[in-house]
Order: C-alpha cells, then sequence, then structure tokens
C-alpha cells in the first residue's frame, strides 16, 4: 500500500462533514481543492409519523469509517494532516451517560417533530418574545431544547442520572469530538450553541432562564468557544496520529463561511436535505419581522458575528422521496431530465411539507400535498413540480429576507447537492429575478470547515489569503418573462394556502 502513498511532506486540511443522511471526509490543499474524498450514508429512523431519530453509534462509525478512505483517495496519510475541521447537521440531539459513554436514547433529528405539540403550549403560555429575544430563534420543534426535555422526560431513569451529572448534551459536532478524543472534549462552538434555543447570543452564554424553562441541568452542557479554536486532540488510536481539532462550526454557518460570505449583505443557500438560506448581517442582530431567525455566524474570535437564517425543512430530500418512496427515479441527476422533457407542470404544484412548514410559515402540524393533477398527469410533470417546489421554498424565504432588509437582494451564491441540477438553477434564478453564482468546488460546507481549521494553525494566513481560492464554475440569469411569472408564484402560494387549511 506504500507505494500509492504521496511521500511528499505537504500538509493537508481534514474535513468531517457529518450530514442528515450521510458522512464525508474531505482532504483539502491549500488551494482549498478536494484531494481525496469519501461518503457512506447511514439509516434514519422514523419510529412514528414524524418523527427522525439516528443510531449515535451510526453516525460516529459512518464518520470514522470514512476518514481512512479519504485520505488513500489523497494518496497521503494521517501524518500529513495538520488540522482536523468538523462541520455537523445542526440541532440534533444526542444524550449519553459520561462514565459508559452510551447513549441513553437515540439522536433525536432536526426534522423530528415529536415535540411540537410541547412547543405549542409554550407559545400559548406566551413565551414565544422570551426565547425570541434571548436565542434568536423562534419556538419550535427544529430547536434541540424541546428534545432534550423529551429524552430526560421519557427515557426511564435519565432525569435523575442527569440530575446527578451523570449524563451529557451534544449536538452532532459535540458527540464527535467526544468520542474522537477518547472523552477529553465536552465542547462546541458558537453556531452550534445558537441552535439549542438554551443559548444567549446576546450575551454568549447558556442562559440560566431557559435552562430552568425546559427544567435541563447545566451540568449536561458542554463549554463553548468560537468556530475557529484549538479544541483539542483526536486521539491517535483513531486514525494514527495525534491531530488538533481547529474548526467547528454548524453546516449552513460552514457554507456560508466557505463561500466566503464574510462581508455584511452577502447571502448563500445550501440545497442539501433541507434549504438554508443566510446572509451575513456582522455585528448588527437583525429583529426579522418575516418569520427568519437571527443566529450566530462562524467567528475567528470571541465576537459575535450575525446571521438571519431561513430553512425549509424539505429541499433536496424530496428528490431522495421520487427516488425511494415514489419509485419515480433511479437516481437523482435523472431529475434534470425527466424535468427537460415538459415545458412545464401544467399546472401541477407539490408542497413537500412532510414534516411541516419552516420559515416564514412556521407550521407544524400541516403535511405535504399534491394539487393540479389531470387525466394528464405525467411522472415528468410530478417531477418537474417537485423540483420547482424546492425553488418556491426558497424564494419564500429571500423575499422575507428582503423585507426585513429594506432592500433587493441580487446575487445569490449555492452549493449542495442539489446544486448540480442546471434546471432547478435557472427556474431559481427565473423567480427570484436574480443572479445564481455556483462555486467550481461544491463542496463548500467542508470547505468552511477546512478554513476555519486552517486559520486557527497558520495554514491559511487571513481571510484575503483564502479568498485567492474562490472560482466560480457557471452563473444563472434570469429568461423568464415577468407575467409567467407571476402566474406560477400565484398558483404556489394558492398551494401553500390550501396545504395550510385543508
Amino acid at each position: 500500500m506504500n507505494s500509492f502513498i504521496n511521500k511528499s511532506t505537504e500538509k493537508y486540511i481534514l474535513a468531517l462533514d457529518q450530514g442528515t443522511t450521510s458522512s464525508r471526509a474531505i482532504v483539502f490543499d491549500k488551494r482549498g481543492e478536494i484531494m481525496g474524498l469519501a461518503q457512506q450514508e447511514y439509516p434514519q429512523i422514523y419510529p412514528q409519523t414524524g418523527w427522525v431519530e439516528h443510531d449515535p453509534f451510526e453516525i460516529l462509525g459512518s464518520q470514522v469509517g470514512v476518514i481512512a478512505e479519504a485520505l488513500i483517495k489523497a494518496k497521503t496519510n494521517s501524518r500529513n494532516i495538520e488540522a482536523i475541521g468538523i462541520t455537523n447537521q445542526r440541532e440534533t440531539t444526542i444524550v449519553w451517560n459520561k462514565e459508559t459513554g452510551l447513549p441513553v436514547y437515540n439522536g433525536i433529528c432536526w426534522q423530528c417533530r415529536r415535540t411540537a405539540s410541547y412547543c405549542d403550549k409554550l407559545k400559548e403560555e406566551g413565551y414565544q418574545d422570551l426565547i425570541y429575544d434571548k436565542t434568536g430563534l423562534v419556538l419550535d420543534a427544529y430547536f434541540s431544547a424541546t428534545k432534550i426535555k423529551w429524552i430526560l422526560d421519557n427515557v426511564e431513569g435519565a432525569r435523575s442520572l442527569a440530575e446527578e451529572g451523570k449524563l451529557l448534551f451534544g449536538t452532532v459536532d459535540t458527540f464527535l469530538m467526544w468520542n474522537l478524543s477518547k472523552g477529553q472534549i465536552h465542547a462546541t462552538d458558537y453556531t452550534n450553541a445558537s441552535r439549542t434555543m438554551l443559548f444567549n447570543i446576546h450575551t454568549l452564554k447558556w442562559d440560566e432562564e431557559l435552562l430552568k424553562l425546559f427544567d435541563i441541568p447545566a451540568s449536561m452542557l458542554p463549554s463553548v468557544h468560537p468556530s475557529s479554536y484549538h479544541y483539542g486532540y483526536c486521539d491517535e488510536t483513531i486514525i494514527g496520529d495525534r491531530i488538533p481539532i481547529c474548526g467547528v462550526v454548524g453546516d449552513q454557518q460552514s457554507a456560508l463561511f466557505g463561500q466566503l460570505c464574510t462581508e455584511k449583505g452577502s447571502v448563500k443557500n445550501t440545497y442539501g436535505t433541507g434549504c438554508f438560506l443566510l446572509m451575513n448581517t456582522g455585528q448588527d442582530a437583525i429583529k426579522s419581522n418575516h418569520g427568519l431567525i437571527t443566529t450566530l455566524g462562524a467567528s475567528l474570535d470571541d465576537k459575535p458575528s450575525y446571521i438571519l437564517e431561513g430553512s425549509v425543512f424539505v429541499g433536496g430530500a424530496v428528490i431522495k422521496w421520487l427516488r425511494d418512496e415514489m419509485r419515480l427515479i433511479k437516481n437523482a441527476s435523472d431529475t434534470e431530465t425527466y424535468a427537460n422533457k415538459v415545458s412545464s407542470t401544467d399546472g401541477v404544484y407539490i408542497v413537500p411539507a412532510f414534516v411541516g412548514l419552516g420559515a416564514p410559515y412556521w407550521n407544524s402540524n400541516v403535511r405535504g400535498l399534491i394539487c393540479g393533477i389531470t387525466r394528464g398527469t405525467k411522472k415528468e410533470h410530478v417531477i418537474r413540480a417537485s423540483l420547482e417546489a424546492i425553488a418556491y421554498q426558497v424564494y419564500d424565504i429571500l423575499k422575507a429576507m428582503e423585507n426585513d432588509l429594506g432592500e433587493k437582494i441580487h446575487t445569490l451564491n449555492v452549493d449542495g447537492g442539489a446544486s448540480q441540477n442546471n434546471f432547478l438553477l435557472q427556474f431559481q434564478s427565473d423567480i427570484l429575478d436574480a443572479k445564481i453564482s455556483r462555486p467550481k468546488v461544491v463542496e463548500v460546507t467542508a470547505l468552511g470547515a477546512c478554513y476555519l481549521a486552517g486559520l486557527k494553525t497558520g495554514y491559511w494566513k487571513d481571510i484575503e489569503d483564502i479568498k485567492k481560492n474562490k472560482e466560480i464554475e457557471r452563473e444563472f440569469t434570469p429568461k423568464m418573462d415577468a407575467q409567467t411569472k407571476e402566474e406560477i408564484l400565484k398558483g404556489w402560494h394558492e398551494a401553500i394556502s390550501m396545504c395550510q387549511h385543508k
């Protein structure tokens, strides 16, 4: 095997990208180019309608499992890795016993809606404004706090163990670092902490009033640091060497940083399992009046960086639904071919509210809808309508963002798996009446964690040094006439209305 290893002394950054449906490891060089990539899917668990779980050890095993493969593909080894950066699905909640390291329950995924009725109860009791003022978040089952409470209240013995100081909580980044360091690191960064509904984004501390509200012992919580920070070391028994972990960041903030949206007003959308539209608002925590949330961005120091964010719960996941449940396609890439076989959806709309609607509607109780079907409806229409549904949901969030800012957004930077779909991006450009910019390296989520780790070690001198790496692969500009755009958007909003009032 040694004959395949690059014997050079060039150093690399290893990015661990732990996502909702798969784990990736990517080796990047100084130009920000991918030298080696490995990916492994892991099972999704659906115990009840609207419930989504992950086995924490499936997450860990898949993430550790792809590291060696990525190094081999990069023709390098662990000795040439300068640092590790971690980016992860946010809000997913894991609680484990700090003495045994064993989770007390499956990880409850960010998509899970089991605590929606409890959130409704808190809204009725008037806690929504308190939570928004402290955390920048809407009171929703999406975030971690109610998931932690559910585990403590529903897993036998969990609450008593937590009160004895024997249980730890972490989002996925925290669970990975705990295990990679053999229990030496129990920490997270500002971006992940800001998604728990327990972290005060203005004081940058866990909030005692919120901990009391949700009845969560403070002893469970990790320490919180900037995204670019020396967290500790990956144990040498994991991948062969003792490597510093110097970048930790939630996946969407990581993508914003990877797109180099480091200036106030810059915007990106990630077309992943969900869609996540983020705008950098600098050191201004802008309060949204249109259903967006205010949260923390990736940081190089203790000074907060704020963002406006809107989340679509089901983005690229609708393509997976077409493949796995509806069996209308064999591969995700087939959607572009089928969508282009028809000139329109012929009036068919799909609202993929499989787990409710995210921003700007925030309705946990609705479910998906297909409307406009006629005898002439073909699978091509359904597939095209599914792709258009992704773009429509992004449109709604971008318009909410423009309304909060009071100005039009002219360029949208994009990334994520579905951003490879040219039909989707052209349609997105058409209905937004904005330029869509797709980078050459679309793995910007992993790239953001890579940059944050490398900046901490001095692998890159500063952000200006990194900006030399950015290359645009393709830009999409609007081509649709105004009347057509107006008509199809009207149809979409009628479908949304039907979905919420059926």
